[in-house]
């Protein structure tokens, strides 16, 4: 009996209809009744030997696998297909069970191809910045008796005077280090450069990590640095960086180190000493609940000391729209103030609109796109002036047009995709209705014809 069980464990446990010993044609009565027979052979109980008990144990769960899959149409249709791989794949719980097998093979082939790029943005996690800089200075800051004699007449210069690319991607090396590779690319009025960076990270404990930096580039030079994290206590950690900039006038040193600790479960405070070509020292409180988040900075340094406070409200509503507002005093670049907006537009996009009026800086628009990890920025300088109608058209610009996108485009897209989508599952419940009528249809004629039989006999025996 033992050589018997152990040549059956040699039947490949990926063939499903061998396990179950029934042809690929074979019915569900067919599949039901043999496994029904295969349960009674191995089912462990029968079996008193240890050795013999625990092959009918893995025989019976190999058996109950294979019919579990083959009793169920939609996934006896993916494993013919595909074979045991094809159930492996993630997303067959929300296909609708009225496939075709051309149906079920376009739908595989899109979640394999969603599991690949779900499987290379978790392995390489991309994140990228482009950012392009708006001079539109003219629309608000010209003079009438300039215009008049400059060629082109009243129509108003924009220009692009600055563009920012950077891209940074993550090689898992081991378990426990990471090779991040970056690079940027920057240009500021016809004048630019870039530069690459690599990043080896090694986590050292659950309470710590360290880092290495290697840079270089055609604006300042190679550079090298050293970057440690640790977690001090369950409700402090600390960070501490090195670094050396080599250039033309030799090496510049810097370091930054910073202390954080929670205050209380929505509050952290922070504590930060940066030494270098900008010394500074900067202490901050950031308190962040589900509907709001706070603010609140001071630095004292050289050349830049400000006191900075900021205030976001977070909507509960199914497009986490966030308002926000700011204001910022500085010693050197004088008082900031910034309003604005973001919402979700998609499920993976979140767009946002920022005003920010200053002196001396004047009035500009910052529009933020962000779209899965990358980020598109285009700030657009209105303005070096305070002027009650830049800071009218920054403000209701955006809105209307997004309103208006909104309404024009983005609904009716949306729409038309429900239609569609509804289109769809009332055609496919015409054809589950039709054939359950068919079904019902055969048996009421088949009731019938018993029904007539009966009422024959009856009478044939001059019955009721």
């Amino acid at each position: 009996m033992a050589a018997a069980l152990e040549n059956e464990l040699e039947v490949d446990n990926e063939d499903y209809y061998s396990l179950l010993n029934v042809r690929r044609e074979a019915t569900q009565e067919e599949l039901k009744s043999s496994y029904r027979r295969l349960c009674m052979l191995y089912h462990p109980d029968k079996h008193r030997d240890p050795e013999l008990k625990r092959q009918a144990e893995q025989l019976f769960t190999y058996v109950h696998q294979a019919y579990e899959v083959l009793s169920d149409p939609q996934s006896r249709a993916i494993y013919d297909i595909f074979g045991k791989k094809g159930l492996e794949v993630e997303g067959w719980e929300v296909v609708e069970r009225k496939r075709t097998p051309a149906e079920i093979r376009e739908e595989y082939e899109r979640l394999q191809r969603e599991r690949d790029e779900r499987r290379l943005q978790q392995r390489t996690n991309p994140k990228g910045t482009i950012s392009v800089g708006i001079d539109a200075t003219d629309l608000f800051d010209r003079y009438e008796e300039d215009f008049e004699d400059a060629p082109g007449g009243g129509f108003p210069h924009i220009d692009i005077n600055r563009m920012h690319i950077s891209q940074s991607i993550e090689a898992p090396l081991t378990t426990s280090d990471t090779a991040v590779l970056s690079g940027s690319l920057s240009t500021r009025n016809g004048n630019g450069g870039g530069n690459i960076n690599l990043c080896v990270r090694r986590v050292t404990s659950a309470r710590g990590w360290g880092e290495l930096e290697f840079a270089a580039g055609d604006i300042r030079g190679p550079l090298f640095g050293m970057k440690v994290f640790r977690n001090v206590t369950a409700r402090c950690f600390v960070t501490a960086q090195w670094g050396l900039q080599f250039s033309s006038h030799g090496v510049r040193p810097s370091a930054t180190t910073m202390m954080a600790r929670h205050l209380d479960q929505n509050t952290m405070g922070y504590l930060q000493w940066r030494w270098g070509s900008q010394s500074a020292m900067t202490t901050s409180i950031v308190r962040d609940t589900k509907t709001s988040h706070f603010t609140l900075a001071l630095q004292l340094g050289v050349p830049h000391s400000y006191l900075m406070m900021s205030y976001q409200y977070k909507f509960q509503d199914e497009d986490q729209t966030k308002v926000k507002g700011s204001i910022k005093y500085d010693g050197f670049f004088g008082t900031v103030v910034e309003y604005g907006a973001e919402r979700k537009i998609s499920r993976h996009s979140v767009l946002a609109a920022t005003v920010s009026i200053g002196v001396p800086q004047g009035v500009s628009l910052k529009i933020r796109l962000n779209r899965a990890s990358q980020t598109y920025l285009f700030p657009i300088h209105l303005t070096d002036q305070i002027l009650p109608s830049a800071v009218f058209y920054a403000t209701v610009g955006p809105l209307a047009i997004y309103l208006a996108v909104q309404k024009l485009i983005i609904m009716p897209y949306v729409r038309a995709q429900k239609e569609q989508e509804l289109e769809k599952q009332k055609e496919d419940s015409a054809s589950e209705i039709a054939r359950r009528k068919q079904e019902a249809e055969a048996s009421v004629l088949l009731m019938q014809e018993s029904v007539k039989r009966i009422i024959d006999a009856e009478e044939s025996k001059m019955g009721l």
